[in-house]
C-alpha cells in the first residue's frame, strides 16, 4: 500500500484517466448548476448580492480548473491543481458566508458549499492520490464547519445548529471518502492486474530472447555457411595466398563481427521495429548507436509501443524511421513516419501523446503531407 499512497489512477491507468476527464467536467457542471440553484432560490436572504455572485463566480472558476487541469494534453495532473481547486471552491463557500451575514433569514441559510467542494473533490478523484484527497477535503470540512458554526446564530435551537453543523461536516467527509477509496481501490487492483501481466510477459520475454539469440546463432552460421567455409575451402586448396584472398577474409571477418555486435547492442526498441516490420508490410528502422533506448522505463516502454503498432496498421504509414540520442541529462526520441493512404490525424496521435505525457514523456507532434513527426523527451535515469 507505501506504494500506492504516491500513486494515481492515471499514472497506473493512463487510458482510464483519458476516460475519466469527461466526468470531470459533469462534476464541475454540476457544482456550478448547484450553486446557482440554491442561490437563486434563497436570495431574498442575501444581505450582499455582489458577493454572492462573486461566490457563484468562483465555483465557475473551480470547475473550470478541474476540467481544464485534466485534458489529456496538460497530463500529468498535479497535487498544485488539486489544492487550486479545492481552494477556489472554498474560498466561493466563505464568499458565501459573507453574502447572508446580517440578513433576516440568514441563521436558517442553506449553503453550498459542503456539495460544491465534495462533488469537485469527487470528480478529480482518478487524478489524484488517496493521500491528498483526505488532506484536502479533511481541511476543506474543518473551514466549513467553522463557517457553518459562527452562520448558525443564536436563533436556533442548540439542537438544530449543531444537527446543521453536522450535517455540511457529514456532506464534504462523505464526498470525500468516497473520492479516496475510489482513487485507493483502483490503483490497488490496476497494480494487482500489472503484476499479473508482467509475470506473463516475463515468461513471454524469456522466449522472445531465446529466438532472439537463435536468430543471432542463426545469421553468423548463414555467414559461415554461405561465404566462410566456401573460403577456408579454397584456400585450403589453394597452392598460394593472394592479395585477393587476404581482403576477402578481412570482408569475411567483418561480417561476422558485425552479426555478433548487432545481437549483443540490440535494445528492445531494435527487437520491438523487426518484429513490427516481420509482421505487417510496414519499413521499420531504428538509428540507436548509444542504446539510449535501453534506458527508457519499463512504464514508459508501452507508451511508444502502443504509437508504432497504431501508426503501422491500417495504411496510416508506409514507412518508419526512429532515432534516438542524448541531450544533455535527457534522452530523445524522434519518429518520422511516412503517411500511408489513411495518414493519421493530429487528435488521434494526441491521445497517445497524453498517454506518453502521465508517465514522463514530454511529446509533441507535427503533421505534413509529406511527413508524421513526433519526438519523445524522457529524463535519463
Amino acid at each position: 500500500m507505501s506504494g500506492g499512497m504516491r500513486l494515481t489512477q492515471q499514472e497506473v491507468d493512463p487510458i482510464g484517466g483519458l476516460a475519466a476527464a469527461p466526468m470531470v467536467v459533469v462534476g464541475s457542471a454540476l457544482a456550478v448548476v448547484v450553486a446557482v440553484g440554491v442561490t437563486a432560490a434563497q436570495w431574498a436572504e442575501v444581505s450582499a448580492p455582489v458577493v454572492a455572485i462573486v461566490a457563484v463566480m468562483l465555483v465557475v472558476a473551480a470547475g473550470v480548473v478541474a476540467s481544464v487541469s485534466t485534458l489529456p494534453r496538460r497530463a500529468p495532473f498535479t497535487v498544485d491543481r488539486l489544492w487550486l481547486t479545492v481552494s477556489l471552491a472554498v474560498a466561493a463557500a466563505i464568499a458565501e458566508y459573507i453574502a447572508t451575514v446580517g440578513a433576516p433569514g440568514g441563521a436558517g441559510y442553506d449553503h453550498f458549499g459542503p456539495i460544491v467542494v465534495g462533488a469537485l473533490v469527487l470528480a478529480v478523484a482518478p487524478y489524484s492520490t488517496w493521500v491528498s484527497l483526505l488532506v484536502a477535503g479533511g481541511i476543506a470540512a474543518a473551514i466549513l464547519t467553522i463557517l457553518q458554526i459562527g452562520s448558525t446564530g443564536a436563533s436556533l435551537p442548540r439542537v438544530v445548529a449543531v444537527s446543521i453543523v453536522i450535517l455540511d461536516a457529514v456532506t464534504v467527509l462523505a464526498f470525500t471518502a468516497a473520492a479516496a477509496g475510489y482513487s485507493a481501490s483502483i490503483v490497488r487492483e490496476t497494480l494487482a492486474w500489472q503484476r499479473q501481466a508482467n509475470a506473463a510477459a516475463l515468461e513471454r520475454d524469456a522466449g522472445i530472447r531465446t529466438g532472439i539469440a537463435r536468430s543471432v546463432q542463426q545469421s553468423r552460421v548463414s555467414v559461415l555457411g554461405r561465404e566462410v567455409l566456401p573460403f577456408l575451402a579454397h584456400v585450403m586448396t589453394a597452392d598460394r595466398i593472394t592479395v585477393a584472398d587476404a581482403d576477402r577474409a578481412r570482408v569475411l571477418a567483418e561480417a561476422l563481427r558485425r552479426a555478433l555486435k548487432a545481437g549483443l547492442e540490440s535494445t528492445w526498441l531494435d527487437d520491438l521495429a523487426a518484429s513490427v516490420a516481420a509482421t505487417r508490410d510496414v519499413s521499420v528502422s531504428v538509428h540507436d548507436p548509444g542504446g539510449i533506448a535501453g534506458r527508457l522505463r519499463s512504464d514508459q516502454r508501452p507508451a511508444l509501443t502502443a504509437l508504432l503498432s497504431w501508426l503501422t496498421t491500417g495504411d496510416r504509414a508506409r514507412a518508419v524511421r526512429m532515432s534516438v540520442d542524448a541531450d544533455g541529462s535527457g534522452g530523445v526520441i524522434v519518429l518520422d513516419a511516412e503517411p500511408g493512404t489513411a495518414p493519421p490525424a493530429r487528435r488521434e496521435v494526441e491521445r497517445f501523446l497524453a498517454v506518453a505525457r502521465s508517465v514522463g514523456l514530454r511529446g509533441d507532434v507535427v503533421i505534413t503531407r509529406e511527413n508524421v513527426q513526433v519526438e519523445f523527451r524522457y529524463d535519463l535515469g
